[in-house]
């Protein structure tokens, strides 16, 4: 075990078990492990390199009913910041290099390369090299998450949180928005700071907003970042369960019956009446059937279904992202792939194998066993 290890093993578990678990990579000629699933204790996404922790994310609970959760979750002042979908990044510098790491713990090369170009962090760092920024990459042209922003036009990075590397200890709210202003840093919106009581109202106010903008949603945090709560709007549910059911046999039945029942209880926090109740009902139906109807007709067309994505960058950065994702067994389907003056611009279709060859296979008379 590397010495500089030693602040991760610091749980009553034998290190040489939590290692076996660790994942090997490479990544510019410089190998390092990663975490890809919680063990004892230790975060998903925890990556090792050479003798340099980087801490993974932690989970964050989610509110089904905001009022009762703030109450019991929170006794002091309330953060709420908005929640976007991208996908989650930890960016840490290492050996005077910037390296971008997944939720997983893989350092991706083309998020790595985004986060090279986006962010001007080089006095961050210098000033604070043991932290790492935690934040969402969004827009348009990612490989992971297909979700436009209007501010957006091909990627952004902002940042929502700060953490130490190797602890995970996060910054508190107000220093962490303070280091962000300082240095030039995108953040994630803030909404102001809030007693528990007044933060129910201000974030159901704020939903309210982000459902009518078709954005996904608010985090709520204690001051010192260490106690977070996430809540979601209705918009993003059905949208999450209308990319479910384009893709019916690639998700498990909890990812669509957890969306069902926040809707549920959504419902009744808001007191709707059985009008709007029935109006909920039926954007649900339609984010579930209409879906499911076309890839059902795609593939009985014998056209490639799953989920599409359009990535820029340097040729050997794209590269690098497709053999990367040919490594993990994906089929793609490049739809597109042409130079834009420096950088290659590649629209590429991650097949949905599983989706494809069973609705293939009940197309052509296969039946189910129930």
């Amino acid at each position: 075990m590397s010495r500089g290890w030693g602040s991760l093993f610091d749980i009553d578990t034998d290190p040489e078990d939590l290692l076996e678990h660790f994942d090997t990579e490479w990544f510019r000629g410089q190998r390092y492990r990663h975490l890809s699933d919680e063990r004892h204790g230790v975060e998903r996404g925890t990556a090792l390199v050479g003798d340099v922790i980087v801490r993974g994310y932690p989970s964050m609970p989610r509110a089904l009913v905001l009022e009762p959760a703030i109450r019991e979750t929170f006794d002091g002042p309330v953060a709420i910041e908005e929640k976007l979908n991208g996908y989650n990044v930890r960016v840490a510098r290492i050996d005077g290099d910037l390296l971008a790491f997944t939720r997983s713990g893989f350092v991706c090369p083309y998020t790595t390369r985004k986060v090279e170009a986006l962010l001007d962090a080089e006095a961050f760092f210098d000033d604070h090299p043991e932290q790492m920024l935690c934040g969402e990459l969004v827009g348009p042209e990612n490989p992971y998450t297909d979700h436009d922003y209007s501010e957006v036009d091909e990627v952004g990075f902002y940042v929502f949180g700060i953490r130490h590397r190797e602890t995970g200890t996060p910054m508190g709210v107000e220093r962490r928005l303070d280091r962000c202003t300082t240095y030039g840093l995108d953040s994630v919106g803030h909404y102001g700071t809030f007693t528990p009581t007044a933060a129910v109202d201000a974030a159901r106010e704020r939903i309210d907003d982000l459902n009518a903008r078709g954005r996904e949603g608010v985090v709520l945090k204690s001051a010192d970042g260490e106690t977070a709560l996430k809540y979601t709007t209705s918009t993003i549910h059905r949208a999450d369960l209308e990319h479910a059911f384009e893709l019916p046999f690639d998700y498990r039945r909890d990812f669509v019956f957890t969306r069902v029942i926040r809707e549920a209880f959504q419902a009744v926090e808001r007191g709707e009446s059985p009008a709007a109740v029935r109006e909920r009902a039926r954007e649900l139906g339609e984010a579930i059937l209409e879906p499911a109807v076309e890839t059902v007709r795609a593939v009985d067309a014998g056209d490639p279904v799953g989920e599409t994505h359009t990535v820029r960058g340097d040729p050997r950065t794209i590269d690098d992202l497709l053999s990367y994702f040919h490594d993990q067994g994906l089929e793609l389907h490049v739809e597109h792939d042409e130079t834009d003056g420096d950088q290659r611009v590649v629209t590429f279709t991650k097949i949905a194998q599983s989706t494809r060859d069973k609705t293939r296979y009940y197309l052509e008379g296969g039946t189910i066993d129930e």
